[in-house]
């Protein structure tokens, strides 16, 4: 069994590392005054499993029955296909009618049904960025008409993506990477309640997977995981380096070569093509730089960037203004 859904949180305070977020929830839900709500924030800091420990507190045992998840990025990603085979949507689904009409339809749908001994029920969209414009104008409509049976929450990893008609109408809650003191200490309680004896894990082994993890426990999880499992805890690096970390040192290369618009294509990809947002991508220079560069005109430059992006500037901008300013520190 996977540890990230073995040492899943239960209830809001099991969420390490998120106490100004999980305390506004919980006096939602004791209140049962609940706005609609937009979680954002990285990969693996608690947005999904606040959620369900939010609808568990709200609703006790019928949390399920008023609890709605739509899974956006999988519905247009795939499009009509994940429609059809997916029974949550089988009886709804128009063969003839176009993705976004289906949407329409099954949202409505879901929003009609009355909730069960409750004023209102909810409606979660996770990595809501993946909702196009018709699908956000769409849902803007269902949340004016619907605001006295139902909740809308939206799980993201990229506020701006989302349109102002629909931020406007929801309370932003940010979730922020894990600080590595409390994932170093959670990392610890599990090692303990494994008890690992054919593969131990060292507190220097610790140390390492908090670094290699960067704030996300997901991944943390999954580094001890095969740590423990596999002995493998000197190879955490080689483990842990992904194909965007891959893309991100193709685009340093370029940067060496004196190749300023390759890099900044190669950079802006990981966007486009993998999904991640300016900070992320901040994120994976700043892993790469620290391994191989000691300069601080680089480490203020990325702070800046990241500073700029996350106060709302436009992404890609800030990626091209990023590269052009420091190739001087990789030529």
């Amino acid at each position: 069994m996977l540890w990230i859904e073995k040492y899943r949180p239960e209830i809001l305070t099991d969420i390490v590392g998120q106490d100004p977020v999980i305390h506004r929830l919980s006096s939602f839900a004791a209140s049962r005054t609940i706005p609609h709500l937009i979680l954002s924030g990285p990969h693996g800091t608690g947005k999904s499993a606040a959620i369900e420990c939010f609808a568990k507190m709200l609703y006790k045992d019928n949390w399920e029955l008023n609890t709605s998840v739509f899974q956006t990025a999988d519905l247009f990603l795939q499009g009509k296909a994940y429609l059809e085979q997916d029974d949550r949507y089988a009886h709804l689904y128009q063969k003839n009618q176009s993705l976004i009409t289906n949407f329409k339809y099954i949202i409505k749908w879901y929003a009609s049904l009355r909730p069960l001994d409750a004023e209102f029920k909810l409606m979660v969209f996770e990595d809501a960025h993946a909702l196009t414009r018709d699908a956000q104008q769409a849902l803007r409509r269902i949340m004016e008409r619907t605001s006295n049976t139902c909740r809308f929450a939206f799980t993201t990893t990229n506020q701006s993506a989302l349109i102002t008609p629909v931020t406007s109408r929801c309370l932003p809650l940010f979730f922020s990477r894990i600080d590595q003191t409390i994932m170093l200490h959670h990392l610890r309680t599990i090692r303990g309640l494994e008890k690992s004896e054919i593969h131990p894990c060292s507190d220097d082994d610790l140390e390492l997977i908090v670094q290699v993890a960067q704030g996300d426990m997901r991944r943390a999880l999954l580094l001890l995981q095969v740590a423990l499992e596999a002995g493998r805890c000197k190879d955490l690096f080689a483990i842990a380096q992904s194909e965007t970390a891959n893309v991100t040192a193709s685009a340093i290369d370029s940067l060496k070569k004196g190749d300023v618009r390759n890099a900044i294509r190669r950079l802006e990809s990981l966007m486009i093509d993998y999904g991640l947002t300016g900070s992320e991508v901040f994120s994976e220079i700043r892993t790469i730089a620290q391994r191989e560069y000691n300069h601080p005109a680089l480490a203020i430059a990325l702070a800046n960037a990241d500073f700029r992006i996350r106060h709302g500037n436009n992404e890609f901008v800030q990626i091209g203004a990023f590269v052009s300013g420091i190739q001087e520190v990789f030529t």
